[in-house]
């Protein structure tokens, strides 16, 4: 972890943003007490580097605030960007001692961090915690499949719509919103690393994001506020088969 990293003031776990959806969701007020003797919060400015890869990583940490990258370089240079962690994500693996991916922060994040071994040793002894991180992990698959499904069959425009539709249904969820009509959120990534990340050109990354705006699916307001005020409207975009039904 870098030495330039601000730290920051406690926070209880009683009064935390994520405390219900991160891996202490499921943590009794004993499991809780343990974790609160274990845990320190650390801040990272925007286009700050949290972890390379290949480094060694004496830390797992879940994402209060913010949002992180997940970036692999190949061999000649190329980089692309594999994954995105939202608040209440986990970032590191307890068993693992090396960063798999380089960590950068595209806003101001704030992580509660653990040193890995007393996590690991905590775990054995913790069923709540180890059964949350199986379950945030299997979560994280599905995701996974999920992205390989837009990357590798959606149009632009569904791509879009996906990727809002991602970013509105888990600010949703950390708010407690439940199946709100209409949505608000900040967009966590520029429009250039949208475009990385979707495997499209910025400049269609504007033009269909002009296009959702014209159409009435999005409302932009600002460079990052995005209002959306229709939900459903907006999952029409993404070309999922929400019904179950067969496309003809």
């Amino acid at each position: 972890m870098p030495n330039n990293s601000l730290a920051v003031s406690d926070m209880a776990c009683s009064d935390c943003p994520i405390r219900h959806r991160a891996v202490c969701a499921r943590c009794e007020s004993d499991e809780l007490e343990r974790l609160d003797a274990i845990k320190y919060y650390r801040r990272f400015e925007a286009g700050q580097t949290i972890a390379w890869a290949g480094d060694k990583m004496d830390f797992v940490a879940s994402v209060v605030e913010g949002v992180a990258a997940l970036t692999q370089t190949m061999e000649d240079g190329r980089r692309q960007m594999v994954g995105l962690l939202l608040p209440s994500d986990f970032l590191g693996r307890p068993n693992r001692e090396s960063a798999a991916y380089d960590v950068t922060a595209t806003s101001d994040v704030t992580l509660c961090c653990f040193r890995r071994a007393s996590f690991q040793a905590l775990i054995e002894e913790t069923p709540h915690v180890s059964q949350r991180l199986l379950e945030m992990t299997l979560d994280e698959l599905d995701a996974a499949r999920e992205w390989m499904l837009i990357l590798g069959r959606k149009t632009a425009r569904e791509k879009i719509a996906s990727f809002l539709a991602i970013i509105a249904r888990r600010d949703a969820s950390l708010k407690n919103v439940g199946a709100a009509a209409s949505l608000s959120f900040d967009l966590p990534l520029t429009r250039e690393a949208m475009a990385d990340y979707l495997g499209l050109t910025l400049e269609t990354v504007s033009r269909q994001m002009s296009a959702l705006k014209r159409d009435g699916v999005i409302e932009l307001r600002g460079k990052r506020h995005i209002v959306v005020p229709d939900v459903e409207a907006l999952m029409d975009e993404t070309g999922d088969d929400t019904d179950g039904g067969v496309y003809s």
